[in-house]
């Protein structure tokens, strides 16, 4: 049975020992990462599929089918909830940066679409649902930033040749992009510590990714109990930014 840690200290301790011992190390992350950075995750009490106030769920309006069927109310709930520019990397994300400097840490493979791990100097990411950084044409493929879609209204289109700017997100009913995915495959199997951070482990296909660690140490921080729970050889149950906090 894994060994469980409630409190942050100990649990940073525990997490230096482990990282210090290992040869390579891969960080698999969720929205837990960023909820420290002001940027609230999906299905705690206070997470995004629990707020009020829009006419559509989240989970619809973050559809490829509501996309196409609703661009303007899209767009509207893409620019209020989904761009966060204003948030910065908290103390995970610049922990994890500066053990790849270090050459400890081979990459990170996220969930997350804010682009704080980059924002923090980890150079070495697999944005497993894509990011708000990076907004496209459809037609011509030219490339917009988060700031320049968040000054635009309604459904921005492409000043070069007039064709809509879509978010690169993978939306509900989208396939994950193959190449990221084998990238962050190869990543997971060839390193000995496997730390998931901030990820309830329910998304799929992105929780299966896991299932190719084939090294001898997974670590699981999480503030409530996952399916990978059993599998772990440390479960630290704390908040994840204090965990790194070494």
């Amino acid at each position: 049975m894994a060994k469980t840690i409630t409190d942050p200290t100990l649990a940073a301790k525990e997490l230096q020992k482990h990282i210090d011992a290992a040869g390579s190390v891969v960080f698999f992350g969720g929205a837990g990462v960023s909820t420290a950075s002001g940027i609230p995750d999906f299905r705690s009490p206070n997470g995004l599929y629990n707020q009020r106030g829009y006419k559509y769920p989240p989970e619809t309006m973050l559809s490829h089918s509501f996309y196409e069927s609703h661009p303007q109310e899209f767009y509207d709930f893409y620019r209020n909830v989904m761009c966060v520019p204003n948030a910065k990397p908290n103390q995970c994300h610049r922990k994890l940066a500066q053990l790849e400097q270090e050459g400890k840490l081979t990459a990170v493979v996220t969930q997350n679409i804010d682009g704080l791990h980059q924002a923090a100097g980890s150079k070495r990411v697999y944005e497993l649902h894509g990011s708000t950084h990076r907004n496209i044409c459809q037609k011509c493929g030219a490339v917009y930033s988060e700031e320049w879609i968040l000054q635009t209204e309604g459904v921005p289109t492409c000043p070069k040749c007039g064709g809509r700017v879509k978010p690169d997100v993978v939306l509900y009913e989208e396939s994950l992009n193959q190449d990221v995915i084998m990238g962050a495959v190869r990543a997971i199997a060839s390193c000995d510590l496997l730390i998931i951070g901030g990820t309830s482990l329910v998304v799929y296909p992105a929780a299966g990714l896991v299932d190719y660690f084939q090294g001898n140490d997974l670590i699981i921080c999480n503030l409530q109990p996952t399916p990978g729970d059993s599998r772990a050889d440390l479960v630290l149950a704390c908040d994840i930014a204090k965990a790194f906090d070494f």
